[in-house]
């Protein structure tokens, strides 16, 4: 049974900080949010509605006690609708999805909602805590270091300049002014509103316009915890064919922090007639894939290449690819490693000029990438993220006539 994409939609993207415009919205708002305007957009029998998987990373304070069924609860879909919170870090929204596709595959569900949610600026990265981290008897059998030491070792290690991630993050930026110029966001992105109904924020927040001499006054990021914290030597002992680790990450070459939610309608063609929705995509293939924990960012690749293996297909059958940009060194070496031009990846730009709201991410570059390809007309596309603890996430999709 093929499992189709009916829509996907998302809010913009806040910043995360005290002074962002949704730091007052709770994470299940910005959820529920997106869950009416699809109920009022279809005007959805939300009966049909069988189950609600969101994807969140930081689950404590407002992100607790299971965030999906509470966005349930306050969306008005009814008391029958089951919901669940995955996490697998950076890629639980696109794993939400690829969850809610498995079960319309395997023809035990015809009809489920599923995205990710994070508000950074109310539920700080890493309050959660973890044996990831914190436990010596996890941490220092995997050489665990902090995903930014990885971001700077995988640069030297595959020789990667600042000059060249900060180019990536130029193009990143004016990718998305160009975007945002042209309304290529406005079909599948809704503003957030105050408890009023009014709107708080109606644009993606964080994108600005920036340039190579701007980057080079900013400071690297994480020299500081690798030389000074120990975490260079952990992942030199990892590595000790490395003599010393470049710090070429920053603020400006890294993922913006934000608020956001996004929510696809995955189901089966039944689904879709019964509701008088036609599927705008199908889902091709997903793959995941777990990598060295040290150099964990790597995973797009072989959770790609697994992904496209079992569609039968080659890196050059793709239209249009969406790689999250955690660091810019995640796409760089993903470009390298599978052959893919940059004129096909990230045509609007990524995380460094829109922000990477961790559980929401994954499920956000489904929808920008369905839009694009609707745009252009063009066929497959294929989104990837890469994730904490070495570990890869891939999903291909296959756009549907019209």
């Amino acid at each position: 049974m093929e499992a189709y994409i009916f829509d996907a939609v998302r809010t913009v993207r806040g910043k995360g900080n005290r002074k962002g415009a949704l730091i007052s919205v709770p994470p299940v708002q910005l959820g529920a949010q997106l869950m009416k305007h699809l109920r009022d957009k279809h005007q959805l029998d939300t009966e049909q509605v069988e189950e609600l998987i969101m994807g969140c990373v930081t689950q404590v304070a407002d992100q607790g006690a299971n965030i999906a069924k509470s966005i349930a609860q306050v969306s008005t879909y009814g008391d029958h609708l089951s919901a669940y919170t995955v996490n697998r870090f950076c890629g639980s929204g696109l794993e939400a999805i690829n969850q809610a596709a498995a079960y319309v595959k395997a023809g035990f569900k015809e009809l489920v909602f599923a995205g990710g949610v994070e508000s950074m600026s109310r539920v700080p990265i890493g309050s959660d805590g973890g044996a990831m981290s914190a436990d010596p008897r996890v941490a220092l059998p995997a050489y665990f270091v902090p995903q930014g030491i990885s971001a700077d070792l995988i640069a030297t290690k595959f020789g990667y300049t600042r000059g060249d991630l900060d180019l990536f993050a130029v193009a990143s930026q004016e990718r998305a002014l160009h975007a945002e110029k042209n309304g290529y966001f406005t079909n599948s992105r809704i503003p957030v509103t105050d408890i009023n109904g009014l709107p708080l924020l109606e644009h993606d927040e964080n994108i600005r316009t920036t340039s190579m001499d701007s980057l080079k006054a900013l400071n690297p990021s994480f020299e500081s915890m690798g030389q000074w914290g120990g975490f260079d030597a952990v992942a030199i002992d990892r590595y000790p064919e490395i003599e010393a680790i470049n710090h070429v990450h920053h603020a400006g070459n890294s993922s913006a922090i934000v608020d956001g939610a996004a929510i696809a309608v995955i189901g089966s063609k039944k689904a879709g007639e019964s509701l008088g929705i036609k599927p705008r995509a199908r889902i091709k293939s997903m793959a995941v894939f777990g990598t060295d924990p040290t150099v964990m960012l790597t995973g797009p690749v072989p959770a790609s290449q697994k992904a496209l293996q079992a569609a039968g297909m080659q890196a050059s059958d793709i239209d249009l690819y969406e790689v999250n940009e955690a660091f810019a060194v995640v796409p760089l070496y993903f470009m390298d490693q599978l052959g893919v031009p940059h004129e096909r990846l990230n045509v609007n730009g990524g995380a460094i000029a829109l922000g990477h709201p961790l559980g929401a991410t994954g499920a956000m570059l489904l929808g920008i990438l369905l839009d694009e390809l609707e745009r252009r007309q063009l066929q497959t596309g294929l989104v990837s993220l890469c994730i904490g603890g070495g570990m890869g996430i891939t999903t291909i999709i296959e756009r549907c006539e019209p």
